[in-house]
């Protein structure tokens, strides 16, 4: 299908930053002289056909005061990947769950990134999930800094 001109605005404006504001689709709108809800219209059209994919927010753990994130790799059974991921998983703190293959050096094949506002939080959600899943084995992995965090552009 042939994307038009208000598609490929929609594409831009999304994968950017959107204005902070009540109507953050209201400069398009008017660029391109058609309602707000004409956009929120089409924008559903290009997911149904597909040509969006997902469309959501990037927080920026730091900034808002989560400054003690670190990406956790977990020991488990493969047997148990399922319900010890689906529990970890369900931690708020938790924004990343998820399977890798194990390599020969490194036993460790389930990943979570956890994000605190402290250490003392941090270690408490650590023993939180060893408790709840049974999983002790594990190697904290801590952010010491953000180093980029950009989404791909397409258009």
């Amino acid at each position: 299908m042939q994307t038009n001109e208000l598609e490929k605005g929609i594409i831009k404006l999304l994968q950017g930053d959107l204005p902070l504001k009540p109507h953050p689709y209201e400069d398009i709108a008017r660029q391109y002289s058609v309602s707000e809800e004409e956009i929120v219209k089409t924008i559903k059209q290009m997911y149904e056909r597909k040509q969006i994919r997902r469309f959501g927010a990037v927080l920026y753990h730091r900034q808002v005061g989560y400054k003690y994130n670190a990406m956790v790799a977990w020991r488990i059974p493969e047997t148990e990947a399922d319900r010890i991921g689906e529990t970890m998983a369900s931690y708020h703190e938790i924004s990343h769950c998820y399977l890798r293959e194990t390599p020969a050096d490194f036993p460790y094949s389930l990943f979570t990134m956890i994000h605190c506002r402290s250490r003392e939080h941090l270690d408490e959600v650590l023993r939180d999930i060893v408790k709840q899943t049974g999983i002790g084995s594990h190697i904290v992995l801590k952010s010491l800094r953000e180093l980029k965090k950009v989404s791909m552009e397409y258009v």
